[in-house]
């Protein structure tokens, strides 16, 4: 074909793979002699040709949440229009991480790595560097990895002083537990809003009112459960996902009250439901963090150049019917407690 087509066998390649550097008019030459002699280049071939495997590995905690399979629909987009696989890894518990890390899979398989919200240790992240493949990282940074992420604290401080705004100060706290989530910086940025909004505001802090949830609609509506069986009954619940908040809302209808006549409502993300339930919301870009790290990777591979800076996303409060300022009524007694800060 290379001879016919007056070109070299690395120019045929190019042209049938679609890559740059390739005269328009020779391409559709060498397109067209392919289709005469009912030419198919061979994915395998063209691999072991490059050297590489046109593969990238994504590594998540969770692929069965919304903001994992998010950010995975985010990554495929990007590697599918370059032509790249996607090989996932779900590891969803402690075991599953340690035989992951321990046997490595991943060596001479990808030419890229996309690690998804998940902690690593100084150990873990060595074993990935060894690799010597571009290495991205969504949701922290670690160094000689690509990082993209979002301000937590800024998140979450917007939603606890909208609703300090709204004069609430019985704000309950709805939060990830468990030991594997207090080794992730995401739950522990928006605890840290959460409690830096009520001293700024005057406001003590108070352990009874904060539960887990878990990150998932079952574990909120344990969480509000919980809280709504305690002495002081909030006013106002910051939940750190949507998810979470998906579940308070449930709890509190079930228990005959509001939202957000008795109870202000706000999650964080803005999942697609949010606006069917009028859920007042921390705005994420998920999907857009996972086609940045892709794009990224891609591009270090074709550049062979540093990671750059880690790229933080702005994120923004979105106000809708679940919070409302509260409402000035007496205190009630609540379980044989009180409301209020008093």
């Amino acid at each position: 074909m290379a001879n016919r087509a007056g070109v070299s066998t690395a120019t045929v390649s190019r042209a049938l793979r679609g890559l740059p550097s390739v005269a328009e008019g020779t391409r559709l030459r060498i397109v067209r002699i392919a289709r005469e002699l009912d030419y198919t280049i061979t994915p395998s071939a063209s691999r072991l040709a490059s050297g590489r495997t046109q593969t990238i590995a994504v590594v998540a905690p969770y692929v069965n949440r919304w903001f994992f399979g998010q950010l995975i629909v985010g990554i495929e987009e990007v590697l599918r229009a370059k032509g790249f696989d996607l090989l996932l890894y779900n590891l969803a518990d402690a075991v599953s991480r340690d035989r992951f890390f321990e046997a490595m899979p991943l060596r001479r398989r990808v030419d890229g790595v996309a690690v998804l919200s998940m902690p690593l240790s100084e150990e873990q992240a060595a074993t990935l560097s060894g690799l010597g493949v571009p290495l991205g990282l969504v949701g922290a940074e670690v160094d000689g990895f690509a990082c993209v992420r979002i301000d937590d604290v800024a998140g979450a401080t917007s939603a606890m002083r909208h609703l300090v705004m709204l004069g609430h100060r019985d704000i309950a706290h709805i939060c990830g537990g468990g030991p594997v989530a207090h080794s992730f910086t995401t739950p522990r940025d928006r605890s840290r809003a959460y409690r830096e909004v009520l001293h700024e505001a005057g406001i003590g802090y108070r352990p009874e009112l904060e539960a887990v949830g878990d990150y998932t609609v079952a574990g909120g509506e344990r969480a509000m459960s919980t809280l709504l069986s305690g002495a002081t009954r909030p006013t106002a619940v910051f939940a750190q996902s949507d998810e979470m908040a998906f579940g308070a809302l449930q709890a509190i209808r079930r228990s005959g009250l509001r939202v957000p006549d008795d109870i202000s409502l706000v999650g964080f993300d803005n999942h697609e439901l949010a606006d069917v339930l009028e859920l007042t919301t921390v705005e994420q870009p998920v999907a857009e963090q996972g086609n940045l790290i892709a794009q990224i990777l891609v591009d270090l591979l074709e550049s062979g150049g540093e990671p750059p800076p880690t790229m933080t996303l702005p994120t923004r409060l979105v106000v809708r019917g679940s919070t409302r300022p509260v409402q000035a009524t007496p205190h009630q007694t609540v379980n044989g407690g009180r409301t209020g800060s008093d």
